[in-house]
């Protein structure tokens, strides 16, 4: 299973204005990795985090405090935990690890 998180929040990153918002990041990129991986959608997890929202999971909750503490651009894009892309990610960088994978 390879797993996509974008952790993101509703607020444009101040680096970031004029880019897509994180919402219409991670949509983006579930369309795009659909396209390219057709077929094979069962082998995918996606997952939008908003980090200014209150988190249960503690792995979670430690990224979304990673993502303030560190000032990561927004959204930030992971493919089982690995960093792929910040503020306006590639789809090449992600494709690259999610090969890894499958």
């Amino acid at each position: 299973m390879v797993n996509v998180q974008v952790y993101g929040t509703t607020v444009i990153c101040a680096s970031c204005v004029g880019m897509p918002s994180s919402t219409e990041t991670f949509e983006w990129l579930q369309a795009a990795i659909g396209r390219k991986y057709e077929g094979q959608e069962n082998k995918f997890n996606f997952e939008y985090i908003d980090f200014q929202e209150e988190q249960e999971d503690e792995e979670k909750k430690a990224f979304a405090e990673r993502v303030v503490e560190e000032d990561l651009f927004y959204p930030v894009v992971l493919v089982n935990g690995e960093i792929v892309g910040e503020g306006n990610p590639r789809l090449k960088d992600v494709y690259e690890e999610i090969e890894k994978y499958l």
